[in-house]
């Protein structure tokens, strides 16, 4: 069964909401303190986090759990803020929901963020685009036989274009695969990532435009690509 830590500094709140998610089938455990959540969240299959807490900033604790590994976090704020969700997902939040939700739709997004968690374990393809090679395991680009420094996003979004390089990837589909959330990325997020990627790979080439529809992998070196399976992260769509 899946394990919920509940993160909530209102011990009542903390209650109703382990109470509604037993429910629906998951064991939970719940901490009303940011301290609590960073000594206990290991032992957790999904951190629910509040982002108000007492004792520590809820996006610090966010950003915490996110430098140490890939537990599937989702953050809850007190306000439907855009603003406040934007930050939440910056610190590394697989999803942000406000506390106004229904408890069958944090169930749901629950249940999405996990699908993308048991993704991402998932065999992933090493792909060379000579001289270009994209290795999922270390998470590397390499240009020449020399390391690309990439961040993540610019990894992902890579990735999700070269895997199948001679399909036309949507910029909604960008958004979902690389971001998660429609709503939390834009056009122009995606045209700066793209912009930052071809000038680190020197030529403009290796990302086409289609005009109106989204982006496609190009070949800088003239090579038809090749794959091979390797374990790391999950296999784009």
């Amino acid at each position: 069964m899946t394990n919920v830590l509940v993160v909530e500094h209102d011990a009542s709140a903390a209650e109703a909401i382990e109470r509604d998610l037993r429910r629906q089938g998951y064991t939970t455990r719940s901490v009303h303190t940011g301290a609590r959540a960073l000594r206990t969240y290991r032992d957790a299959d999904l951190v629910l986090l509040s982002l108000e807490l007492a004792d520590i900033d809820g996006l610090e604790v966010c950003r915490s759990v996110r430098s140490d590994g890939d537990t599937p976090l989702i953050a809850v704020t007190d306000l439907d803020d855009e603003l406040e969700r934007v930050l939440a997902l910056r610190a590394g939040a697989d999803d942000c929901v406000a506390k106004t939700w229904g408890f069958r739709e944090i169930g749901a997004r629950i249940e999405a963020v996990l699908r993308r968690a048991h993704r991402s374990a998932a065999p992933a393809k090493t792909i060379s685009l000579r001289p270009l090679h994209i290795d999922p395991r270390r998470r590397e680009v390499r240009l020449h036989d020399r390391l690309v420094p990439v961040t993540s996003k610019e990894f992902e979004l890579l990735y999700a274009l070269a895997v199948n390089p001679e399909t036309v990837v949507s910029r909604k589909e960008l958004m979902a695969e690389v971001w998660g959330h429609n709503w939390a990325c834009t056009s122009r997020t995606i045209d700066t990532h793209v912009s930052s990627l071809r000038a680190k790979l020197g030529c403009s080439r290796w990302i086409t435009t289609v005009r109106g529809v989204g982006y496609r992998m190009g070949y800088g070196g003239g090579r038809t690509p090749e794959m091979s399976e390797t374990p790391g992260i999950r296999e784009a769509s």
